[in-house]
């Protein structure tokens, strides 16, 4: 069976006043020449109210659709028809259009909505949205070729909705029309209704959700203007994308690339309370992922749940990189190539790989490649305000004269390795071309060893040039200016990078001062992760002297589903035995697994649930916090989520048998920070921890409750 197939456009705005844009729509019926295959539409229902203020038109549009003449012969039909159901609202200025197909509607389900809609900002211009699915259930075995017709049809009339609307504007400007008077109540009721107006645009937090809730529009401003009156509830809101932002900033794409995008941008929204990466950054995983949506959907949360693991976002400002690679790492930005990329020269042949390698380690060497990779990102968002166009990846000039079989040494080749692999999976698409010079004898043999870890995406970016060839035609010149081709390559820009050098052998460290600085440099996260068994849930103790103390946790669900219970006991739990992990026999750090509540203890009797039990799915961020009412000691507990047996027989069903049996597939990963705060510090905490989660009015919204019930925990669907 075929998936169903999602469209989500971004807002495109009109600079016109939503009356205008209604008289140029109303000009595309009965037929309109600029849709050909939009042959004949009939009004099957009408309805408009006593004021005027409401229409509502049901029409049946006939469509010629362009499809080979054999599958229409084996469809037995010439036409398709849809229904077209169009309500106006000239009070609240909005138009909402719903489409389906009555052809052949057993086999495909295809639904349109559209809505047309003042701009939050400026009353005098037009919003334009449009959503649909795709459902193809059965077509005589012709599935994929009706899916690739309908969307074929679809994404070009997409891009033909703007046109026909300037068209029809034009059209009115050449007849004299250029403004179209708005709706006012019949003079009869004028006395009330004048009264009513005059009130309304005082406070837009009544208006808003007033036409929201009649929508049934799950509208995010409501929230806001619940939370606090105050605050403006306008603006393109700003979970949405405009067709002319992405034009300028992320490039042009596709409707069908544009949707992806914004969905995935919205399930983001909903499931990471989190920061959200920038929507540059989503499109590189999208990209890197030909825009299939649900592989892109898992390297990104893979790539966020690492970069909070490792605070990442905090490495430009935090992190200061030892004198060692300062002095003897050969690299460094270098003004930008002739598309405006950022560019980074490294000076590989000079450089002291095995040295740096000794002297630092791996783990300082790939923190220090990271922050150049947060730095290029920071540059290429720079460089698309200066240049005015879209540049989303870097160029990277690597010169490797010089390059011996130092460069071979294995440990150095593995940090190598290991860098490309972190890099290629948490920076997608950032290479725009790497220009490789003065390639020596010996790099045919590195190059085999590495290409295999190199996507092919990335591989076609690469340009080789051996000896002094860089210098002739084909070469430098056409990829960098001339006036900023650096001096050791024969050029007249004097070049900041380090020369490299060896790295004097005093520096050097012993394997075990290595392994110390490792670990620290790993675990330099505020997270503690912990695994999850089906059996054995993970806990944490945490003991509160003052009453009205308030427990918060953040807790991102890495791998599996898991339930998270908060517990009150008087009394305090054994410390854990060590070998309640026999059974599973986790060794390895990253796997911490604690159980404290003694299988003799009864809920309710020894210790109680002071939370409602919350399931949390796969790749979620859950915050919450919790005001405690009594002393003593509190346990938080993340345990497996398991579907629940047959009730009618009380028998194992066979797949929890067979589930048993494979122990892998009920292990559940957290990453976990939980913090005791003072009641009175609470309210301080929340407004900063709100600050740092990019403003989401939920939050606001949660805290507003937490007073009354004890508890708020936010978790994301």
């Amino acid at each position: 069976a075929a998936m169903v197939q999602k469209y989500q456009s971004p807002v495109r705005v009109y600079k016109h006043p939503f009356e205008l844009i209604m008289a140029a729509y109303e000009r595309r019926f009965p037929t309109c020449p600029l849709i050909p295959m939009f042959v004949a539409s009939d009004t099957v229902n009408e309805y408009k109210s006593e004021d005027e203020a409401i229409h509502v038109i049901e029409r049946r549009c006939k469509l010629d659709i362009d499809a080979p003449r054999l599958l229409k012969k084996i469809a037995g039909v010439d036409y398709v028809y849809f229904v077209q159901k169009n309500s106006l609202n000239r009070r609240e200025r909005t138009l909402h259009i719903e489409a389906y197909n009555e052809t052949f509607s057993n086999r495909v389900i295809i639904n349109e909505h559209c809505s047309y809609t003042v701009h939050p900002d400026n009353e005098d211009w037009t919003c334009f949205e449009q959503s649909a699915s795709l459902d193809i259930k059965s077509f005589f075995g012709f599935e994929s070729t009706v899916e690739k017709i309908a969307m074929k049809q679809y994404t070009s009339n997409i891009k033909k909705g703007k046109e026909i609307i300037e068209y029809y504007l034009k059209q009115l400007e050449e007849e004299g029309i250029t403004f179209v008077p708005r709706w006012t109540p019949p003079v009869a009721c004028k006395l009330e209704s004048s009264t009513s107006h005059t009130r309304r645009p005082v406070s837009p937090a009544i208006n808003i959700p007033d036409s929201a809730t009649k929508e049934g529009l799950n509208n995010k401003e409501i929230l806001n203007t619940s939370s606090s009156p105050s605050e403006p509830t306008a603006g393109t809101p700003d979970d949405k994308l405009d067709a002319d932002y992405i034009k300028r900033y992320l490039g042009d794409l596709t409707p069908m690339q544009e949707s992806c995008l914004i969905r995935l941008r919205q399930w983001l929204q909903e499931t990471h309370k989190g920061k959200i990466p920038k929507d540059e950054h989503i499109l590189r995983f999208l990209r890197a992922r030909d825009f299939n949506i649900d592989k892109a959907r898992e390297i990104l949360c893979q790539s966020l749940t690492w970069r909070k693991q490792h605070q990442v976002d905090y490495i430009l400002d935090t992190w200061n990189p030892p004198q060692v690679l300062q002095d003897y790492y050969a690299g460094g930005w270098h003004h930008h190539d002739k598309d405006g990329r950022p560019l980074y020269v490294l000076r590989l042949g000079q450089m002291d790989t095995k040295g740096l390698v000794r002297a630092l380690g791996e783990e300082a060497l790939l923190r220090y490649v990271l922050s150049i990779n947060e730095e290029g990102l920071r540059r290429c968002e720079d460089n698309t305000k200066v240049f005015g166009r879209p540049i989303s990846s870097w160029t990277c000039l690597v010169d490797l004269e010089g390059l011996n079989m130092r460069h071979l040494w294995r440990p150095g080749v593995k940090a190598l390795l290991r860098i490309i692999e972190v890099v290629e999976a948490n920076y997608p698409e950032t290479l725009g071309r790497l220009l490789i010079l003065r390639a020596p004898r010996v790099f045919p043999v590195l190059w085999t060893l590495v290409s295999p870890f190199i996507d092919d995406n990335t591989r076609k970016k690469f340009l080789i040039y051996a000896g002094n060839d860089y210098q002739g035609p084909g070469g430098l010149l056409d990829y960098i200016d001339k006036e900023i081709i650096p001096d050791f390559l024969g050029g007249e820009c004097m070049c900041e990078v380090p020369e490299g050098g060896l790295v004097p052998k005093s520096l050097y460290r012993t394997a075990e001062e290595l392994e110390n600085e490792d670990i620290k440099l790993w675990t330099e996260t505020i997270y503690q992760s912990a695994s999850v068994f089906k059996g054995a849930p993970h806990e944490v103790l945490i003991q509160i002297v003052d009453a009205s103390s308030v427990i918060t946790w953040d807790f991102d669900v890495c791998k599996g589903d898991i339930v998270f219970n908060i517990f009150h006991s008087k009394r305090a739990p054994q410390p854990p035995k060590k070998d309640s992990l026999g059974a599973h026999s986790i060794t390895s750090p990253g796997g911490n697994n604690v159980q404290l509540i003694d299988k003799v203890w009864q809920l309710g009797r020894d210790y109680s649930m002071v939370e409602s039990p919350l399931i949390c799915k796969e790749g979620e961020s859950v915050q919450g916090s919790h005001v405690t009412r009594w002393p003593g000691f509190y346990i938080l507990q993340w345990k497996f989520h398991s579907m629940p047996a047959c009730a009618a027989t009380n028998l194992p069903r066979v797949d929890d048998v067979l589930a048993s049996l494979q122990v892998s597939s009920h292990k559940c990963k957290v990453m976990y920070y939980t913090e005791v705060i003072g009641s009175e510090d609470f309210r301080g905490s929340m407004t900063s921890l709100e600050s740092s989660h990019s403003g989401f009015s939920q939050l606001s919204a949660a805290t507003t409750s937490s007073s009354q019930s004890h508890s708020s925990s936010m978790i994301s669907r």
